[in-house]
């Protein structure tokens, strides 16, 4: 019998599950296969269970040069689609028997590069980077990260690494054509920061639409701001608070475009007889605004999870293609 004051070996697992030692240790250390645990291996999962036996990962990372843990550089955790594209990534790791360390810098290159030198130090296995600024290419050749597997997500960067996001270009397109098939055509996008590549390709994909449709989308109806609500409330002042102001506007995040709704309310516009407004990201609260708003959903939680299984592809010596995807129009009442 085990000694209920110390751990169980490997050997007492398999004779009490009744398989070799060897196959007790490679249960107990691969995650699960693609076609299931079989019945051998559920019973050594099991004993194990009950035995309360605890993997040494210490003693495993010294044997195959692997922690078993990922690094994440996640800028603006605080924001609800970043959230769960990190809980995507936590819930896809821990299925794979990896943890996670995670840095969330300010959105900001030098900030970044001292969480990546950090994680590094801490001997991770391979880097999710989620908060690359465009065009990128030069910062990433800068790093000192060695061989070190990386992979991008959320963001591309323009840096030539593996990505992994939303189909931003095609969410703008949805965006415009849905606007231009309401009729609407003097039209404006509060576009966000110009260094991320999840608000450029939205402004690239509605732009790309406005022109195959022959609607002008003037310079002076695109509006930079930041991701956040008091972004889109000085962004939306801009545009609003003068007698030549547009009829719909495309917000590229939902943030963006409850800030505008407050300016609309401040200035007796009413959604949408007077201002038509589409967001992006779909997050909780848009369906429960006062008038709920339309917006392109995208898929936060699966990018988080589709990146970390790319990422143990690189760590494990395998090529990965890039990832954008699928993104949906979801039509309410601001349109």
């Amino acid at each position: 019998m085990v000694d209920g004051r110390r751990a169980p070996t490997l050997k007492e697992i398999a004779q009490r599950a009744g398989v070799h030692v060897s196959t007790a240790s490679r249960v107990l250390r691969q995650t699960e296969p693609a076609d299931g645990w079989s019945a051998s291996a559920l019973r050594v999962r099991e004993v194990a269970d009950e035995l309360g036996y605890q993997r040494n990962l210490w003693a495993a990372s010294l044997r195959t040069r692997r922690t078993t843990t990922i690094g994440v550089v996640m800028t603006r955790l605080t924001d609800g689609v970043v959230a769960t594209t990190y809980r995507g990534i936590e819930q896809a790791a821990s299925r794979a028997g990896y943890s996670v360390l995670l840095s969330s810098p300010p959105d900001e290159p030098e900030a970044q590069r001292r969480a990546i030198e950090l994680l590094v130090g801490r001997q991770v296995d391979g880097l999710l980077l989620s908060g690359l600024h465009r065009p990128g290419r030069e910062f990433i050749e800068s790093l000192r990260v060695g061989n070190l597997p990386l992979l991008a997500l959320t963001r591309h960067a323009e840096a030539g690494l593996p990505f992994v996001g939303g189909d931003d270009l095609r969410g703008g397109t949805l965006a415009a054509g849905h606007l231009l098939d309401r009729g609407y055509t003097d039209l404006a996008v509060i576009a966000g920061p110009d260094h991320a590549t999840t608000a450029t390709d939205r402004l690239a994909g509605f732009r790309a639409e406005t022109t195959r449709a022959g609607v002008p989308l003037p310079d002076n109806r695109v509006v930079t701001s930041t991701f956040e609500v008091d972004g889109g409330t000085a962004a939306g002042r801009v545009l609003l608070d003068s007698p030549d102001r547009p009829r719909a506007i495309f917000a590229v995040s939902d943030t963006i475009a409850v800030g505008v709704l407050g300016v609309a309310r401040d200035l007796g516009l009413r959604v949408p007889e007077d201002l038509a407004l589409i967001g992006y990201n779909d997050i909780p609260i848009a369906a429960q605004l006062p008038v709920p708003l339309s917006t392109v959903r995208s898929p936060a939680r699966e990018i988080g999870e589709v990146a970390v299984r790319g990422l143990l592809d690189l760590t494990a010596g395998r090529e990965v293609d890039s990832h954008r995807l699928p993104v949906e129009l979801v039509v309410r009442g601001s349109t």
